[in-house]
């Protein structure tokens, strides 16, 4: 299975311990782990601005993602309305890389529950194998 993890999951995976560290292992392991270019922008703004994570440690973290399939920006965001244009860039990545599931904590995205053909499901979701919209 090809699997799209959104930022918010990849960030809490590599600051914490727990479910989305989990998720990332079990997406790293066992299936095709897609990495979206959008994201890993994304990714490094948090851990730099938010999280303040030292600059050896954000490259190392990058590093290990970029071991995994890195699917480029999509040509066009999503036109769904969602209200965050990087959110809309990221979901059309997923779908450029034809992602059988995307996964995030994001509600706004999760009440969506598939965009085109692509089941959209939580963490939680994802671990215990309810995927399918």
């Amino acid at each position: 299975m090809r699997v799209f993890l959104d930022t918010n999951v990849l960030v809490a995976a590599f600051a914490t311990r727990g479910l989305c560290a989990d998720v990332f292992r079990l997406a790293a392991v066992e299936h095709d782990l897609l990495i979206g270019e959008p994201v890993l922008a994304e990714l490094e703004r948090v851990l730099d601005k938010k999280l303040r994570m030292p600059r050896a440690a954000r490259s190392a973290v990058l590093q290990t993602l970029r071991r995994f399939t890195v699917v480029p920006a999509a040509n066009a965001p999503t036109e769904l309305g969602i209200g965050d244009r990087d959110d809309e860039w990221i979901i059309a990545c997923a779908l450029a890389g034809a992602a059988d599931v995307f996964v995030t904590g994001d509600q706004v995205l999760l009440r969506l529950r598939n965009v085109a053909t692509v089941p959209i499901v939580s963490p939680r979701d994802f671990w215990t194998g309810r995927t399918l919209a």
